[in-house]
């Protein structure tokens, strides 16, 4: 009977560890994620500034390139262009992804001023756009280090303090 006891215990503890290192993990995944995507813009203003392919086609391309949560932000957007405008498909898409992805409010408001120009400036305007776009992310880059240097270790110590703290009072 103490046996179990003890394992329980156990088990209490490793379910505390674990949820803080689940919330640390939020962390550096938004990071992971804002230098994905400042990396994919990037790649979107080279090819609007030497192919001659629509922003459809690029954002497809981006996608296939990349299959994951942040290539979905753009394959929706593909998707969503078919029907309305490449401003709207953008803002669309960028909503549908904060269920999938770790942006807060912040990051997300910083890529929609993507969308302003997005189709209608010709290419100078575009890639000023994605520019300011870029220049903005850096900063919310640089935010997410900050935070994430914060509050990860918080999160993590928080997890183990509070398991320890359940398993003493339950010994």
């Amino acid at each position: 009977m103490i046996f179990i006891k003890y394992i329980l215990i156990f088990f209490i503890f490793a379910i505390f560890s674990l949820i803080g290192n689940l919330y640390s993990k939020k962390y550096s995944n938004r990071l992971y994620e804002l230098e994905k995507i400042n990396g994919l813009l990037n790649i979107f203003k080279a090819k609007i500034k030497f192919t001659c392919l629509t922003i459809q086609e690029i954002f497809n391309q981006i996608y296939e390139e990349n299959k994951d949560n942040i290539g979905e932000i753009f394959k929706n957007a593909s998707d969503y262009m078919n029907e309305e405008s490449s401003k709207k498909a953008w803002e669309k898409s960028l909503e549908n992804a904060t269920k999938k992805t770790n942006f807060n409010e912040e990051d997300i408001t910083t890529l929609k001023t993507l969308g302003k120009m997005l189709g209608n400036t010709d290419m100078a305007g575009q890639v000023s756009q994605i520019e300011l776009t870029e220049q903005m992310l850096l900063e919310r880059i640089e935010n997410a280090k900050v935070e994430k240097k914060k509050n990860s270790k918080l999160y993590k110590t928080l997890g183990i303090t509070a398991g320890l703290a359940i398993a003493i009072i339950l010994i």
